[in-house]
């Protein structure tokens, strides 16, 4: 697949582990100094061994000053989506547009339930994910007059006042692996942001291609949809981690930029060695080499 042309972005992916939430702070802030872009959090409401993320994020909003933040991704299923909608443009405003929001659609069923929320087949879930787009794109259409509906199956709003506007115009990005939910991310959404364990190399092609199907079937331009990965660290599996020295990280990533048309690339793992790395000696070489290749291609 060809390179999409998007700029670059580097980020963190940070475990929100209550065990010592300073910690979490400290890597955060890390990922800052190291010249990351983006800071990351998994979203399991039902896992008492994690802080909330929405919590989490809204308080790395004030221990932060450049950075943006995000959810990767945030659980829908138990997340109202008009709720949703006005916490994510509340805390844009207040940050001055740091604020991104990666969505999912829901896993861990069991544990969802028992949580008080609906289970849904994957059909099903793709398609409440779908309405909970509407109803978020629907709330900070601030400039719209009449009151926002959205008659859906499984979110719905009767009548509700939008607004307010977000700081600035603040990507929706979906985790996604199979194809109905790719086509959902070609017609619906800013960005793809899948994980490159669960989603594996021989895959990408494929999907990059139903995306983009999707997309022109929506008269939507392909490359209007970000493609951002989720990599692992040095600590990760073979099949997803960045391993070896940093130059060897570069070729990977480069060849997954250019090749597959990646251009965010958010690294897993809460070792700040690791971040420093990422961020002070990966991240700029990667810039440089796809900067080259885009000027010779040009």
């Amino acid at each position: 697949m060809p390179d999409y042309g998007h700029e670059l972005r580097f980020g963190s992916f940070l475990t929100p582990s209550n065990r010592d939430p300073q910690a979490v702070v400290a890597l955060a802030r890390a990922s800052e100094r190291a010249g990351l872009d983006l800071v990351t959090f998994s979203d399991h409401p039902y896992q008492p061994r994690f802080l909330d993320t929405w919590t989490l994020i809204s308080y790395l909003a004030a221990a932060t000053e450049r950075v943006a933040l995000a959810p990767n991704v945030l659980n829908v299923p138990l997340r109202n989506p008009a709720v949703v909608a006005r916490s994510v443009a509340s805390l844009d405003l207040l940050t001055g547009g740091r604020v991104e929001l990666g969505l999912g659609g829901g896993a861990f069923w069991d544990a969802i339930e028992a949580m008080g929320g609906t289970r849904l087949t994957p059909g099903q879930a793709v398609a409440a994910l779908g309405e909970a787009i509407e109803v978020i794109r629907g709330v900070w259409d601030a400039d719209e007059r009449t009151p926002l509906r959205v008659p859906g199956a499984h979110h719905r709003v009767e009548g509700a006042k939008r607004g307010p506007r977000p700081a600035h115009d603040v990507e929706i990005w979906l985790g996604a692996l199979k194809p109905r939910m790719l086509r959902l991310v070609g017609r619906a959404a800013d960005g793809w942001l899948p994980s490159l364990h669960y989603l594996g190399r021989d895959a990408i092609a494929g999907a990059n291609a139903t995306i983009d199907a999707a997309a022109a079937d929506a008269g939507r331009d392909p490359a209007a949809v970000r493609r951002l990965l989720n990599v692992g660290g040095v600590s990760g599996t073979d099949d997803d981690s960045l391993s070896g020295p940093p130059a060897t990280w570069v070729d990977q990533l480069t060849d997954l930029a250019l090749t597959h048309g990646f251009s965010t690339f958010i690294m897993a793992g809460d070792d700040a060695d690791d971040l420093a790395v990422f961020g002070e000696d990966v991240a700029p070489a990667v810039r440089v080499a796809v900067a080259a290749e885009r000027t010779r291609a040009a």
